[in-house]
């Protein structure tokens, strides 16, 4: 049973690669998603969802939401062909999307803390493939 959970957890990661970026991609589009991300409003939590720093405006939660909903879409199906289940997937594209930021971008630590991005490698939760 051990075997075939880090099987499905490894075939989401590697999924979740492919597409988590398709929602950040969509996103960016946005200037108000690209301005909250470069001043760090906003940053990438380690369950696979975007997550506001500090005060949200109701402007900027709404943004949040809007992105996280299209998130889970993504992930309820993906997770579904690979036979894994939406929290699997959801931190298998976390650690993915949390691996892709860059300096001066914000991050979730696994200890709960938000981080910056520095030219280190960030501090990714002991779970990801």
């Amino acid at each position: 049973m051990m075997m075939m959970r880090k099987f499905t957890l490894g075939a989401a990661a590697a999924i979740a690669a492919l597409t988590a970026v398709a929602v950040p991609a969509q996103a960016q589009r946005d200037p108000a998603y690209a301005a909250a991300r470069s001043s760090g409003q906003v940053g990438e939590k380690t369950d696979g969802y975007l997550g506001v720093v500090g005060n949200a405006t109701p402007q900027l939660q709404r943004l949040v939401n809007d992105i996280n909903i299209k998130r889970r879409a993504v992930y309820a199906r993906k997770a579904q062909e690979n036979n894994a289940t939406l929290e699997e997937y959801a931190l298998s594209a976390g650690c993915q999307a949390i691996a892709r930021t860059v300096s001066g971008e914000k991050y979730q630590a696994p200890d709960g803390s938000w981080q910056t991005r520095t030219s280190a490698p960030p501090q990714r939760d002991p779970r990801c493939p």
